[in-house]
Parts: structure tokens; C-alpha cells; sequence
């Protein structure tokens, strides 16, 4: 299966013969301009202008904003509800983690996730093969935050998101921090990650994407 990151949250997810997915779409007000891809199903974490804009996806027949087992088009997806940390007194955030399982590769989108879960709540996501994680903090996931869950995930390969990439508009940091966290100095960025089960790393890897705009 293919893995192609549009910037920000927002993937593609696809393999022959499956459901394809989007994850996260968001429209064109940030910088970038999303490509509007077509796809079966879209995600949304939270409902947040950054990342619950369907209506930049053509077609999708189903779009998923909330926790529940769904089988798509040959795709398991389980939505997990996380309740973000708030400040005192402010009603909680509600953040969909989705997990998705093509042809025994399962990929963790954490979306807008903005604390480290308990042993217990990593464990009920199941074993993660890709995990992709916000490392730019501020609301989100610090990069020591990030780097602390890679450790209680082990997954194969982690692909950072929602970071600063030319022309965002947003305030973002950049991912070198990330990057340190996990004891990288320099990792070349590739179009897509291309994954099979039988390709998977013995030892975690870090995947840096081109945005594909």
C-alpha cells in the first residue's frame, strides 16, 4: 500500500483492489492548496477548519467522524475517541484516532491528538505498523511528546505531520526538533512510503514526506 501526504494532517491511503482514503482534508486557506483527490472514505479527527473540510475530497461515499469498527472496500477502520487536555474550566476536545488495516499493514493516524495516552489506552489501538504523528506542538503533540509515544508504539515506520512546510500559513515549527528528539541529524524526503508486510523494518524508521500539491 501507498502513503502520500497532501501537508498538514491530511494522507492518502490506497492499494489495489481497496478502499482509498483521506485523511484530514482541509481547504484552501492556509497556504497550501489541498489537490482535491478522489477517494472512497474520508477521516476527520476533530472538528477543526485545519482538518474536517470534505468537501475538498471528490466522492467519497463514506466519511467518518466519529469513534466505531467500520470494514470499507477491503479496509478495516476503528475510530478510537481521545479527549484532548484542555485548561481548567474548558469543556474537553474530542479527537478521533483512526486506525486502518490493509492486507495485514496497519496505519495509526493520530490526528489532533495533544497528550501521551496511558499504557492501557496505547494498547487498545493494537499493534501499529505506521504511525502518523503531529510533532509541532502548541496544541498538539510536543516533539518530545511525539518521540516518548513512538517509544510505547514501536512502530515501523513513524512519518511526522503537521509541521511547518513553505508556503503555510500557519504557525508552525519546523520537524528538526522532532527529528533531534529521535536522535536524526539528516533524513532525505521521499514522495510517497510504499509499504507490504513483508517489507516492514525490523527497527523503527523515520519516514519525512513531500507535501504532494
Amino acid at each position: 500500500m501507498e502513503i502520500v501526504w497532501y501537508g498538514l494532517s491530511s494522507f492518502r491511503l490506497t492499494e489495489r483492489g481497496n478502499a482509498s482514503v483521506v485523511t484530514d482534508p482541509y481547504p484552501d486557506d492556509y497556504g497550501y492548496t489541498h489537490p482535491h483527490p478522489r477517494a472512497d472514505v474520508v477521516t476527520i479527527s476533530c472538528d477543526d477548519p485545519t482538518r474536517n473540510c470534505a468537501r475538498a475530497v471528490r466522492g467519497p461515499s463514506h466519511v467518518l467522524d466519529g469513534a466505531g469498527e467500520y470494514e470499507i472496500g477491503g479496509v478495516f477502520v476503528t475510530g478510537v475517541a481521545f479527549a484532548n487536555k484542555t485548561s481548567r474550566g474548558t469543556p474537553p476536545v474530542q479527537n478521533r484516532v483512526f486506525v486502518f488495516e490493509y492486507d495485514h499493514v496497519t496505519i495509526c493516524h493520530l490526528g489532533a491528538l495533544n497528550f501521551v495516552p496511558s499504557q492501557s489506552q496505547v494498547e487498545a489501538l493494537g499493534t501499529v505498523n505506521v504511525l502518523l504523528t503531529p510533532v509541532g506542538g502548541k496544541d498538539l503533540l510536543s516533539s518530545a511528546e511525539a518521540s516518548e509515544l513512538v517509544s510505547m508504539l514501536e512502530p515501523n515506520y513513524v512519518v511526522p505531520m503537521h509541521y511547518h512546510v513553505p508556503p503555510v500559513k500557519l504557525r508552525l515549527p519546523k520537524v528538526d526538533t522532532f527529528m533531534n528528539e529521535m536522535g536524526l541529524t539528516k533524513v532525505e524526503s521521499v514522495e510517497s512510503l510504499k509499504v507490504t508486510s513483508s517489507s516492514l523494518p525490523d527497527a523503527t524508521q523515520v519516514v519525512l514526506l513531500k507535501p504532494a500539491w
